[in-house]
């Protein structure tokens, strides 16, 4: 049969911080699970690079590595400099634009242009990079996830920009929006993560609907279950958010814990680390709730997992998402949810008062009245997180992720006549 045939996959991802952004998640699990079926995988990946399953190769696309940490903007060596694409990384940065998805697509085409026949096709994670045009005119069956359009991410920090100068350093920043909305309607199959974000890509990116093909993403629920060996910590409410972006909401989910503090014992725990020339310092001298707000970051899937056992409320309280990683880990750890309506998160955590607590975005009020109400509902809470857990199991499981995945290759394969 066609669907038993084990395909040869490269498999891009322009960075893949296995810590931070959803992108290296995705390509760590969703690579081991093909692997699991008998396919071959190949990642080709810019730094910082994903941890991977031992089965699976890691093809590291060097590149000048601008942003990494702890000197992000930096200055390189004339010696680093071999290529003219290093020029152009470099020239992209001081003009104040993102360079990486262009600068890896073109590194990355020059890379497989001399690999024509190791593979059966090419799946991009969201670069979106000009070189992808080079690419399919390679002749490559060329499939590309795209998680949400980033052109939320750009209005959002361009609605919380205060000042004329910050304003026009987003516009610059997101200055690769221009070329992924020439690529996007190019490619010839897609793939995305909800409903939500197929209907938004479409009408952002103008990706044809008849192109797009919906895979939710998963979670590893083994990993991330029940810890009934952990005690829970009175009035604990645990979130994932970077403290520098708009739209994951860390800001009013302060402000609603400092409206619950007034009225119940509460304290937060971020899993994302404190960065100082943010915002969020300012907002916690404000709302003088530095004591019971605990940032934690560089820790493993097995702390986190601890964390959330400790909790007694998750919450996601983000403007937009296209999916929400956070949302099913913490229903997988069967931890009651609270989260808002924005972007998919409706469609992925299921029905209000079923499987989670659903609020408008950005609303202080709403979130601090329904942190309340499970903080004094213990029925609740347990009515909400084994809902939760049995939603995961039955939904978003990483083996459906990479089974719906793997049917869209067959799929673009055939549009190749290739099968």
């Amino acid at each position: 049969m066609i669907k038993d045939r084990k395909l040869k996959i490269a498999y891009l991802v322009y960075r893949g911080n296995p810590r931070c952004g959803g992108q290296g998640v995705y390509t760590r699990h969703l690579t081991k699970e093909l692997s699991d079926m008998g396919h071959y995988v190949e990642v080709f990946s810019g730094p910082p690079y994903p941890e991977l399953d031992d089965r699976v190769k890691l093809n590291k696309v060097e590149s000048l590595d601008l942003y990494r940490e702890p000197d992000p903007f930096r200055r390189p060596k004339l010696n680093e400099f071999k290529s003219s694409t290093d020029l152009l990384e470099y020239l992209m940065m001081l003009t104040g634009v993102f360079p990486e998805p262009k600068t890896f697509s073109i590194r990355v085409r020059k890379v497989l242009k001399e690999r024509i026949n190791d593979f059966d096709l090419v799946h991009d994670n969201q670069c979106l990079g000009s070189g992808l045009f080079g690419i399919i005119k390679d002749g490559w069956p060329l499939l590309g996830t795209i998680h949400h359009p980033i052109t939320v991410d750009r209005e959002l920090d361009l609605s919380h920009a205060t000042t004329f100068r910050k304003r026009l350093s987003v516009k610059r920043w997101y200055g690769f929006l221009k070329m992924q909305k020439k690529v996007g309607p190019m490619l010839p199959r897609v793939v995305t993560v909800s409903e939500s974000s197929k209907k938004d890509i479409s009408s952002q990116l103008n990706v044809p609907l008849e192109k797009m093909h919906v895979v939710p993403v998963g979670v590893d629920y083994k990993l991330f279950r029940p810890k009934e060996d952990i005690q829970k910590i009175k009035g604990r409410i645990m979130t994932t958010a970077s403290a520098d972006v708009p739209m994951k909401g860390l800001i009013p989910l302060l402000e609603a814990i400092a409206k619950v503090r007034t009225e119940a014992e509460v304290s937060l725990v971020v899993i994302g680390k404190l960065k100082i020339e943010s915002e969020i310092p300012k907002v916690l001298d404000r709302l003088n709730i530095k004591d019971i707000v605990n940032f934690v970051h560089g820790i493993s899937d097995e702390q986190i997992v601890d964390y959330y056992g400790e909790s007694e409320i998750a919450a996601v309280p983000s403007l937009y998402e296209g999916f929400s990683l956070p949302a099913i880990e913490a229903m997988a750890c069967g931890v009651p949810l609270v989260t808002t309506s924005g972007g998919a998160l409706p469609e992925v955590v299921g029905s209000n008062y079923e499987t989670a607590v659903i609020v408008p975005p950005n609303d202080p009020s709403a979130l601090a009245i329904a942190i309340l109400e499970l903080l004094n509902d213990k029925e609740l809470r347990i009515k909400l997180g084994n809902a939760g857990r049995n939603r995961v199991m039955t939904k978003y499981t990483w083996r459906n992720t990479a089974e719906g995945t793997l049917e869209q290759y067959y799929e673009l394969l055939k549009q190749y006549d290739r099968l």
